[in-house]
């Protein structure tokens, strides 16, 4: 190691920085985003069983109604729900609103409960229709 190399400071990890809620939103908008991933995935899954004849859309119809099933759907539309809203957060501070750290931790915040909360609300309706 050489002198330079020496006194150059350390880039800080995560384990040095105290969780925020706009940082911690920030990583979940991430996790969110490559779950869409997965999700989408299902959604083609159940489209191409659709569209292959009754006896796999049945089968993956009854996959989807098993706990497993309704457990994974329910992630689904729960990243769904978090990954727009931390979208319309972003689209906000690229319209060059929001940047206050109160507001914005505010905003974050209300990005977790109101994802819980749409989420929880949807599938109540969902359920109240079927």
């Amino acid at each position: 190691m050489t002198d330079v190399t020496k006194s150059r400071p350390l880039s800080p990890h995560l384990q040095i920085y105290k969780p925020i809620p706009t940082m911690v939103m920030s990583i979940m908008h991430r996790i969110t985003g490559a779950a869409l991933y997965f999700g989408t995935l299902l959604v083609a899954w159940w489209l191409i069983a659709a569209a292959s004849g009754p006896a796999y859309y049945e089968w993956v119809s009854w996959f989807f109604g098993t706990i497993i099933g309704q457990i994974v759907l329910f992630g689904y539309t729960w990243a769904l729900v978090h990954h727009l809203l931390g979208g319309l957060r972003h689209f906000m501070w690229d319209l060059g609103h929001g940047y206050d750290k109160h507001f914005s931790t505010k905003l974050a915040i209300a990005n977790a409960v109101g994802s819980v909360v749409l989420t929880l609300l949807i599938w109540i309706v969902g359920y109240a229709i079927r």
